[in-house]
C-alpha cells in the first residue's frame, strides 16, 4: 500500500512538471497584407512541392540537419492540405520530402529529378527550427533546481523559405517568413496549459507560414500556364 502511494505521488509530480508550462508564439515576420481576388479564370497548372525540414541546436550542432520522418511536425500533410486551398488553379500536384538518406540513394534522387521534369512548376519549401543549446541547458538546470517554482522561458525560432521554379528550372520568385515560440515553464502554469500547448502553437506557425505564402502567390498570379 505504501509503495503504491509513493508511486502515485511520483506519477502526479511528473505529470505536474510536464504540464506546468504554457507556449506563446510571435506574429509572422514578412506577412503579406493585401486581400487577394481568387484567380478562377487562370489556366490550371501542375506543381511539384519539394519539402525539407531542418533543425539545429546552436552551440551543439555544427550545421542544420535534415529531420527524419518521425521528427517532422506531426500531421504535416493535414496542415499542407489546408493551406493548399489558397491556390485556386493547381490542377495536379505531387509532394516529395527530402531526407538525409537521399544523399546516398541514387534511386531517390532519380525519382525527384523525374518528378521535376513532369510538372509546370516546382516549389522548394525549406522549414527550419533553431534553438540555443546553452540557453536550453541552463533553463533546464534552473527549472530543476527551483522545482519549476520560478518561470523559465525556452525559445525556438522558426523560418520558411520558398523558391519557385518553372519547368525549365529557372527561379521565378522567392519568399521567406519567420516566427518564434516561447515556452514558459512554471508550476502555476498548469492551469492554462490546456489553452497554450506547444503542439498547437507550433502547428499554428506552420499553418500561418504556408497559408500566407500561398496567399501571396495567388494574389500575384505567379502560377500561369507558360
Amino acid at each position: 500500500m505504501k509503495n503504491s502511494l509513493v508511486l502515485l505521488l511520483i506519477c502526479l509530480t511528473a505529470g505536474i512538471l510536464i504540464s506546468s508550462c504554457a507556449s506563446f508564439r510571435s506574429g509572422i515576420e514578412g506577412e503579406f497584407a493585401p486581400t487577394p481576388d481568387r484567380n478562377f479564370g487562370l489556366e490550371k497548372v501542375s506543381v511539384l512541392f519539394i519539402f525539407s525540414h531542418f533543425k539545429q541546436s546552436i552551440g551543439y550542432d555544427a550545421i542544420p540537419k535534415l529531420e527524419r520522418k518521425n521528427q517532422i511536425i506531426r500531421d504535416f500533410d493535414d496542415l499542407f492540405g489546408d493551406a493548399l486551398n489558397e491556390l485556386s488553379n493547381v490542377k495536379r500536384y505531387t509532394t516529395f520530402t527530402e531526407f538525409s538518406s537521399d544523399y546516398g540513394s541514387p534511386k531517390r534522387r532519380d525519382e525527384k529529378d523525374s518528378l521535376m521534369s513532369t510538372h509546370d512548376y516546382v516549389m522548394r519549401i525549406k522549414f527550419s527550427k533553431e534553438k540555443s543549446f546553452v540557453k536550453h541547458f541552463l533553463g533546464n538546470l534552473f527549472a530543476t533546481a527551483s522545482v519549476t517554482l520560478l518561470p523559465i522561458p525556452f525559445s525556438q525560432d522558426y523560418s520558411v523559405s520558398l523558391d519557385l521554379y518553372n519547368s525549365e528550372d529557372i527561379l521565378i520568385k522567392s519568399y521567406t517568413r519567420k516566427a518564434s515560440m516561447t515556452k514558459w515553464v512554471q508550476s502555476f502554469l498548469i492551469f492554462i496549459y490546456p489553452f497554450h500547448t506547444e503542439k498547437r502553437k507550433e502547428e499554428e506557425i506552420y499553418i500561418a507560414f504556408m497559408h500566407d505564402i500561398f496567399y501571396q502567390i495567388e494574389t500575384e498570379r505567379v502560377l500561369v500556364e507558360e
